[in-house]
């Protein structure tokens, strides 16, 4: 979720009202920074004029079983977050975006997807919290399943409007927002490569996870692999760094082309020491941070095979630099993408939680700054501990493996929680009935997206 914070200059702040489903429908990309294809967004509205507050966005389950108890954590999760942040909102609108499968038409997407729209409206109703709009946009079109007035809102669905062309499109313009794609071409960006670079690559780290086992087992040779990884890894930074610019659409196969298999493998499997790791992340700002931005999406998409778990790291760090430069929707797809790597790496889960609230990454730029100069200050090159703790560091990570019982044991945690069983409301409240208060039918009229000039993303 994102907190937008309200300007006190209102000479620096422009409001945009948005109304009706049509206009909601195209302001979603803005207020992401992409278009979150298989996805469930939840806004957060504040106030009788409807302000924009959080955010919330999760895949779509693919299992109908699992569409109740997971609106009902995302409900709770939304509201409570806000109340943490801002205040408790005064009203939901919640977003089901999804195109269709092979054989399959836009309309009956909408009519599959009704009841997790349902179960929704009566997760957020049931804490009196009422979702005034509930809308399906699925392959250009997009339908409303609270307004139930043909005229406007016909079965057939209305098409989107045509990028660039809308008030918010123009607004997002003005205040420097972009959109940066669909989650599937930024997902695409940090997903592992194919054959053969990945039967090359693979055989790289078996080689380098056998020659680091002698030396990650003795304190002295664990600390030399550390400081062998960090030094890798700023060559490669620099090396990015001082290669020709790529033509659009081609970076990233560049990139790839300028590092070797034995260098990535090498990189990839020091950053599982987490003193290692955490002396990598103080790469993140002014210069560095856009060398290390491009060094950890390689090293992702270098996690091929067994080592996929292994890109838990590369792709906290990438969400971190993301996050710490001002790209917020990146920085949450890489942190998203390093939790299903690793469904329970505590960097990443710190770093998406504090992304998500909408706190100001420069209190940790602070820390990792502090620890650089305290390290500067006593000459001292190696890594102690975690970042600013001072005590020795804990045992050596796990040896190159077959991912499959660790993975294994990950799904099985994952799906106790997504299947325990929760409490259905009951189809009570303002959430859960298509009919509306007349205090919620004035409030439905409008929702203001506040934006300012010269600011990214939205913030």
């Amino acid at each position: 979720m994102n907190k937008h914070p309200e300007s006190t200059e209102p000479t620096d702040e422009h409001q945009i009202t948005l109304r009706g489903p049509a206009e909601l429908a195209d302001a979603l990309p803005y207020l992401m920074g992409f278009h979150p294809n298989d996805s469930v967004v939840m806004v957060a509205l504040h106030g009788g004029r409807g302000r924009f507050g959080g955010r919330l966005r999760v895949g779509i389950p693919p299992a109908p079983t699992e569409w109740a108890p997971v609106a009902d954590q995302l409900a709770q999760c939304l509201i409570s977050g806000s109340e943490r942040r801002d205040s408790r909102p005064d009203a939901i609108i919640a977003f089901l975006c999804q195109d269709p499968a092979e054989g399959e038409s836009p309309h009956q997407v909408m009519e599959r997807l009704r009841p997790f729209a349902q179960s929704l409206r009566t997760a957020c109703g049931a804490r009196e919290v009422p979702v005034l709009e509930a809308l399906c946009i699925s392959d250009g079109r997009y339908w409303s399943y609270c307004c139930p007035d043909e005229r406007c809102c016909p079965a057939e669905g209305n098409p989107l409007a045509l990028p660039g062309t809308t008030v918010m499109a123009a607004a997002a313009a003005y205040a420097g927002i972009q959109v940066r794609g669909s989650l599937r071409d930024m997902e695409a960006r940090l997903e592992p490569l194919g054959t053969p670079v990945a039967q090359a690559q693979e055989r790289a780290l078996d080689s380098a996870g056998a020659r680091l086992v002698s030396q990650i087992l003795d304190v002295q040779g664990r600390r030399h692999v550390a400081e062998e990884t960090l030094a890798l890894a700023r060559k490669l930074i620099e090396r990015l760094a001082q290669a020709p610019a790529a033509r659009p659409g081609e970076a990233d196969a560049g990139d790839d082309r300028l590092i070797e298999a034995d260098e990535a493998a090498a990189v990839i499997l020091g950053l599982q020491d987490r003193e290692t790791r955490d002396r990598a992340a103080e790469w993140m700002e002014g210069s560095e941070a856009e060398g290390a931005l491009r060094l950890w999406r390689a090293l992702a998409r270098r996690c091929v095979g067994p080592y996929v778990e292994h890109s838990a790291a590369p792709l906290a760090l990438a969400g971190w630099v993301s996050w710490s430069t001002g790209d917020e929707p990146g920085a949450r797809v890489a942190l998203g993408l390093a939790l299903r790597a690793d469904p329970d790496y505590t960097f990443a889960q710190l770093l998406h939680q504090a992304c998500n609230e909408g706190l100001d990454p420069e209190t940790l730029r602070r820390c990792l700054r502090g620890e650089r100069g305290l390290r500067a200050a006593r000459g001292d090159t190696a890594p102690e501990g975690p970042v600013g703790s001072g005590q020795p560091a804990p045992a050596p990570p796990p040896l190159p493996r077959r991912r499959t019982a660790r993975v294994s044991a990950a799904r099985e945690r994952r799906a106790a929680r997504e299947t325990a069983p929760a409490p259905v409301p009951a189809a009570s409240g303002a959430g859960a009935s298509h009919q509306r208060s007349p205090a919620t039918r004035r409030r439905a009229r409008g929702y203001r997206v506040q934006s300012r000039r010269g600011t990214r993303n939205g913030r």
